[in-house]
Order: C-alpha cells, then sequence, then structure tokens
C-alpha cells in the first residue's frame, strides 16, 4: 500500500460504477459537518487508489499534517510536473505558501517543536529521508540514503525519527537517532506512530490472507499487540489523537445495491486499545489521509466528495465522541 502521489484519480472507473462524488455527504454522515479547505486551484495531491470488484489497494503514506499551532495545514500538491509540500493558514482563504523545493515528495509530517519537517522524497529507485525548516528557506538535512524509506515520523522528545523502510518484498520499521546519527530497526511493518506515554509505536502489518492491520509494538519490552483487524477489511494510516485516547485510520468498506458492487476507503476512529471502533465516512469517495486538529475537535482528510468531476481537496468534519 506504498506508491507515488497521483494528481487525478479513476474518473473512468467512476463513470462505469455510477458512483456520485458530487454530493458533500451522505445520510450515514448526518451527525457530521464537512467543511471544504481546499480549492480545485491548490492541486491537491490524490493518493493512488486500485480497485477490482472485491479488492482495494491505496497508498497509506501520510499526505497532510497540522502545525504545532494548530494555525496551518501542509499538504502536498502536484504542480509543474513536481510534487512539493504546500501550506496554508486555516483561518484565511488565501493562496499557499510553497515549503520545499524538489521534484517528487511523497510524505512528510511535523516535529513536535514546529521548527522542523521532515519528508520523504523518491529519487530514481530510491525514497530517502531528509530534514527542512518549518517556516523559511529550501536548505535540507539528508537523513537516509540508497534505500527505499518512507513515512518519517518524530519522537515526542524528538530524539528519533521513525520510518518505514522497504527490502525487496519486506517493509520493517526503523529510526534515525538524531544525536548520534546510529540507524535501528525494530520490527515489520509501516505507517509508525509513536506514543508519547511509553516507548511503542502504532503501526500497519500485512496478514497471511492480504490484509493490512493495526499493531501496537513496545519496543522495549519487545511486546507486540494486533489492536485493530478485521478478515474483510484493511486497515492503515494510524495516527493518535492529542489527548492520547483515540487512534484515527483508514479503512476498507464497500457498497453495494442491486446492479453493482463498488470497494471504497472510509475513516474510522477506535480508543487505543482497539475496542469501540466505529466507522466516521461513508461517502463514495476515497477518504484518506487523516490528521487530528491539535485540539482534537476536529478531523481533516482527503477526499474528493463535493467534486462531480473527481478533484481532490482537503475536508474538515467535527469529531464528536
Amino acid at each position: 500500500m506504498t506508491g507515488i502521489c497521483a494528481a487525478m484519480g479513476f474518473a473512468a472507473n467512476l463513470h462505469a460504477q455510477q458512483v456520485d462524488y458530487s454530493i458533500v455527504s451522505v445520510p450515514e454522515e448526518s451527525g457530521n459537518q464537512f467543511i471544504q479547505i481546499t480549492s480545485d486551484a491548490d492541486c491537491l495531491c490524490m493518493p493512488i487508489v486500485k480497485r477490482s470488484k472485491n479488492h482495494i489497494n491505496w497508498l497509506s503514506n501520510r499526505i497532510l499534517d497540522i502545525s504545532t499551532d494548530g494555525k496551518r495545514i501542509a499538504y502536498l500538491s502536484s504542480r509543474n510536473n513536481t510534487t512539493n509540500i504546500f501550506i496554508k493558514e486555516l483561518d484565511k482563504q488565501g493562496s499557499s505558501i510553497q515549503r520545499t523545493n524538489r521534484s517528487a515528495v511523497l510524505d512528510f509530517s511535523y516535529s513536535p517543536d514546529g521548527k522542523y519537517i521532515c519528508f520523504s522524497e523518491t529519487r530514481g529507485k530510491t525514497n530517502q529521508i531528509f530534514q527542512t525548516d518549518a517556516r523559511e528557506g529550501y536548505v535540507c538535512r539528508q537523513i537516509t540514503s540508497g534505500n527505499q524509506d518512507y513515512s518519517p515520523v518524530y519522537s515526542s522528545d524528538m530524539k528519533q525519527i521513525f520510518f518505514a523502510r522497504q527490502e525487496m518484498k519486506s517493509i520493517s520499521i526503523w529510526s534515525y537517532n538524531v544525536q548520534n546519527n546510529f540507524l535501528s530497526t525494530f520490527t515489520a511493518g509501516m505507517n509508525p506512530w509513536p506514543l508519547k506515554s511509553e516507548q511503542a509505536f502504532i503501526c500497519t502489518r500485512m496478514n497471511a490472507a492480504g490484509n493490512s492491520e493495526l499493531w501496537k509494538i513496545n519496543y522495549q519490552t519487545g511486546t507486540e499487540e494486533c489492536i485493530i483487524s478485521d478478515p474483510q477489511r484493511s486497515f492503515t494510516s494510524p495516527v493518535i489523537s492529542p489527548d492520547g485516547k483515540w487512534l484515527l485510520f483508514v479503512g476498507s468498506s464497500k457498497i453495494t445495491n442491486d446492479s453493482f458492487t463498488y470497494m471504497n476507503t472510509d475513516i474510522f476512529v477506535a480508543r487505543l486499545d482497539g475496542t469501540g471502533m466505529a466507522q466516521l465516512t461513508y461517502h463514495a469517495a476515497d477518504d484518506l489521509s487523516p490528521v487530528w486538529s491539535r485540539d482534537g475537535r476536529y478531523i481533516y482528510f482527503v477526499s474528493q466528495r463535493g467534486s462531480a468531476t473527481g478533484t481532490a481537496n482537503i475536508w474538515r468534519m467535527n469529531f464528536n465522541y
């Protein structure tokens, strides 16, 4: 469930399946308010989604993040044959500011202190991780090289940058020690998200049946626990809420009626131990790459909802739990 960003969705397949993206919400989402944050002119990068009648795969890398002060949202945008990080003020309707000047940024995250952004960039047959200033300049510090590295995210104390590394057909979680430049490998998985309260992270793993699950890995004790799993679904992109109580993630779903079956991606939430799982979105559009607002009251995500042409934008929904 990794790959490159694409600015376009799969319109031909959608029309064949008679799926309508133009509406903003569906009746199953009546308890939520959806607000569009970007416009088509922002050229938001839409994660690749590949679907068949009974199966779906999607790019699970994170392409959105909220600044530490909660005032700005960063996103990937495809413009002039390049993909870069742009930043938009959430309380203004103005244009975005370009934050990187690269060729093919794949995913990224803010540092906990808000001073830096770490990102991965595709270069030929490799993905390399870099760090740059979150506010000014284009100067980058290279963190890794010569491998397939992506999904970088800082630990809460900023002493480590966790990331996923693909080697042959296996994917595992690694970390880079910011103080001594050491690299460490932990366990199989991707999409790492560190916990603040213990030396552990949540990650995505593939099971024997080919579906992805969410696992909690304590790298101090060696304890590994599957917390979200379903024999009929896949789950990716875990993000822990600011208060540490909730887990936000993407899951596969199925839309059916008398004439067709349509595989889809939606936003889910559960308590940190995996209990109380609930589906939050039900729209026929692909809802992907969710992140929390810094106060935990809202969820931002990428979706083509509200667009008759299937153009992706950033949307905000309220969190009612």
